[in-house]
Formats: structure tokens, sequence, C-alpha cells
């Protein structure tokens, strides 16, 4: 466990919390932390996960923007949920991203877990959007996501990172509690 790990864990249960809180700083948070962990992941020769860290920085933005300005009227997202087409949608692509990038790494690359990180990284993206965009069911694939990553840094013995996603794992539970409950939430 490096100081970098534990910096960017403590930023990673900061951003995650805030975002079950919505309060918007969850994102310059979340950048810096994203930012941090693309370095710690080069390292561990996960490259999948590395990767996503630098697309996470552009979702970082993305969703900075979208929860600021977001929305039908542009006064930022409420939270909602997806139709069945979206999530339908969604979830191919997850599926299609994971078997590309699976591919990709386990024939071109020394990459660890080549298919599981390539799959991991497929729906956090999934899960990232959906955040950005304010729906629900974003809290339930980060559940199903984070628990399977906690596996995976365990095996590459990244024990910080892996009770941060156990951690990750118990406030996606909270949150998709807390965003049931806010009174704005659309039920379409």
């Amino acid at each position: 466990m490096s100081s970098l790990e534990l910096v960017a864990a403590a930023l990673g249960v900061i951003a995650v919390w805030l975002t079950v809180k919505q309060n918007i700083w969850c994102w310059p948070v979340g950048l810096v932390m994203v930012l941090m962990y693309s370095w710690i992941f080069f390292e561990v020769k996960l490259y999948s996960d590395m990767l996503l860290q630098v697309v996470y920085a552009a979702l970082q933005l993305y969703g900075w923007w979208q929860w600021t300005h977001g929305g039908g009227d542009h006064n930022g997202r409420q939270i909602s949920r997806l139709s069945a087409k979206a999530l339908a949608s969604s979830l191919l692509l997850g599926a299609l991203g994971s078997v590309s990038l699976g591919y990709v790494m386990a024939t071109h690359t020394d990459a660890a877990s080549p298919w599981l990180d390539a799959a991991l990284t497929a729906f956090s993206l999934v899960a990232q959007v959906w955040m950005a965009q304010k729906r629900l069911e974003c809290w339930a694939l980060w559940i199903i996501v984070d628990v399977i990553f906690v596996g995976l840094f365990i095996s590459k013995e990244l024990y910080l990172t892996a009770g941060l996603y156990a951690l990750f794992t118990l406030l996606a539970v909270q949150g998709w509690r807390s965003w049931r409950r806010t009174p704005e939430f659309a039920y379409a």
C-alpha cells in the first residue's frame, strides 16, 4: 500500500459520500481521485482500470456539468429512472464493451485478468454515465460492480483499494436508499 493509494482511497470515500448527498463537490473531488488511481492501476498492470480512470476524468466533468446545467430546463438534473429501453440499451453497450475491451487486453497486452477487468470497466462506465444523469439505477449497478471489484483487488493485493470498494458498496446501498427518498424523485 502506497501513500498515493491511501490518499486516493480517502478522496474516493469523500467523493462517493458527497454523491450520495447530491453535493456538487463530488465531481471535483472525484476528478482528483480518478487521476491518482489511473497511475496506481498502471503500476499494477490493470490497464483497463487505468483507462477507465482516464475516461472517468472526462465523465467527472460531464457529471459536474449535468448536475449544474443539465436537464430540460438547464438548471441541473433531478433524480429519475431509466426507461426499459434505455436500461436494455445501456446494458447491451456494457456487454459489447466488455467483449471488445477484453479481447484487446487479452490479445495485445500483458494485462492481469483482462476479461474480468474489461467487463468491470465497461459496466462501470455505464454506471458512471447513469450517475452523471442522476438515474436511480446507477446505484444497483454500482453495488454489483463494486462487489466484484473487491475480489479483483484482493487478488492483486491492493487491500486498501479492496476495502475502499467494499465501502463503496455500502455507500451505493445508502445512495439507493437516499435517492429513492428524495422528494423531487421522478417515478417516471
